[in-house]
């Protein structure tokens, strides 16, 4: 009997292990890669190029774009390691079939996932694993603490963000892993070479995509921890000052951890404590991260309505040339206007003014948050289900918040409070101090009080 177990374990650690990949394209603090690589078995990584992903509505093509430029970097990094990453498209059940019969790969590990259709598309990989006889390992890597690792003290996950941030702040975080030092690959994997955007069915991009991969995100980081990290909690408001650690992109793609910025965070903290309050709220901003996406994973149907359900029966106006004038910028509301400009022409949008223009859209033009949500995912680089609809219920106070219907922007006051001397309106609106500058296209005052006599029937 200990012939037999001592051979077949033998025998496995000779059988190739698919990792896939998904949405955490790089080589360090991989918890799949690093859990595979550490079986000393050869290692196929494989991404698959999903058509139920590709061909969604939300699905936007500067992100792919973004996306094929990580996938780029990370070929290289994974050769340099001594494996070849395999690209694939199809079904993602139908291609890991087939690749572990080519191979005769006997196990995968991911990555879990928290988006519905996420879940849903593992749930039928786990089924044909089983079907074959694969193993299957799913590991926790998306968050800092994972979903049904914060509860209540009566058991459940948290609804308000304040008693899950002190629940979230007393878990001790994991550390970082290390990158694998090498791996084996297998010379039998066959995949397409790294596609274009033409291949796979896309429009071209109508911007650049920022420098994507491990290298680039390290890079950022480092920067903002050097330049910027130290003032952030009196900086972070003020779209001119360009403060923010612009990592976003590469948290939602995993071209690095979230659990190495923390780590990176807290050092700097340890390092120099008159900086705690500067660090603590950059913190709470990967907080939020984690609690947005373990609100998704327990409350699936945010992604398709209200998170408060009896919001979803506000009577939004809906009006489809207001909207327009709101994603082209042009409202008549200069610190909008700049905002959307800002996101039309770079592909990403300062985190105070996502908070403006999602207030002006719900609460001044009484257009649904859904439009709004949709046209973020189409534009953002960064564009993220969990992050980005929990963003857009905030403010149009359907989501987790208590007292949300209320709280109205004034973009008037929000400008003068945080662009005061009209610097960053001045870049994407020149005009905004001439005659060519349209009148706003509705008032704010009196649209305030339409606003929360929509919600308050709403409620009744």
């Amino acid at each position: 009997m200990r012939r037999a177990r001592a051979a077949l374990k033998k025998n496995m650690a000779r059988t190739p292990i698919l990792v896939w990949l998904r949405r955490e394209v790089r080589v360090s603090d991989h918890v799949a890669l690093y859990r595979a690589a550490g079986l000393g078995a050869p290692i196929i990584p494989v991404f698959v190029f999903d058509p139920a992903i590709l061909q969604a509505r939300d699905t936007g093509v500067r992100r792919t774009a973004f996306l094929l430029s990580c996938l780029g970097s990370l070929a290289d990094n994974l050769e340099n390691l001594g494996a070849k990453l395999i690209i694939r498209k199809g079904p993602p059940e139908t291609e890991l079939r087939a690749l572990a019969k080519e191979t005769g790969a006997r196990r995968i590990f991911f990555n879990k996932d928290v988006e519905p259709y996420a879940r849903q598309r593992d749930e039928k990989v786990v089924a044909m694993a089983r079907e074959e006889g694969i193993d299957v390992e799913a590991c926790d890597d998306l968050m800092i603490h994972p979903p049904g690792s914060i509860e209540k003290v009566a058991g459940g996950p948290y609804t308000v963000f304040t008693p899950y941030s002190r629940t979230w702040l007393a878990k001790p975080p994991h550390d970082p892993l290390p990158r694998p030092k090498n791996l084996v690959g297998v010379a039998t994997a066959r995949g397409i070479p790294l596609p274009s955007l033409r291949d796979l069915g896309l429009e071209p991009c109508d911007l650049t995509p920022p420098p994507g991969g491990e290298e680039a995100a390290q890079g950022l980081l480092r920067s903002f921890a050097e330049k910027n990290l130290r003032r952030y909690e009196s900086t972070r408001n003020f779209p001119r000052a360009d403060t923010t650690s612009h990592l976003s992109p590469h948290l939602r793609f995993g071209s690095i951890s979230v659990r190495t910025v923390l780590a990176t965070a807290r050092r700097i903290r340890a390092e120099d404590p008159s900086c705690k309050k500067q660090v603590n709220v950059f913190i709470s901003e990967l907080i939020w991260r984690d609690f947005y996406k373990q609100i998704l994973w327990e409350f699936p149907h945010v992604a398709t309505g209200s998170f408060r359900r009896g919001y979803d029966a506000i009577e939004w106006e809906n009006n489809k040339d207001l909207f327009q004038a709101w994603c082209d910028g042009r409202t008549g509301y200069p610190i909008v206007d700049a905002a959307m400009r800002q996101l039309n022409q770079t592909g990403w949008m300062h985190n105070r003014l996502r908070m403006i223009v999602a207030s002006f859209l719900t609460k001044d033009l009484l257009i649904s948050w859904q439009w709004g949500e949709r046209y973020f995912m189409k534009q953002l680089f960064d564009g993220d289900l969990a992050a980005n609809n929990g963003g857009w219920q905030w403010a149009a106070g359907t989501g987790t918040d208590a007292q949300p219907y209320f709280r109205i922007f004034n973009p008037s006051s929000q400008a003068e409070r945080f662009d005061p001397e009209g610097k960053f309106i001045a870049q994407y609106v020149p005009e905004a101090e001439s005659l060519k500058y349209p009148a706003p296209i509705v008032d704010h005052a009196r649209q305030r009080v339409r606003a929360l006599e929509m919600y308050k029937k709403a409620r009744s």
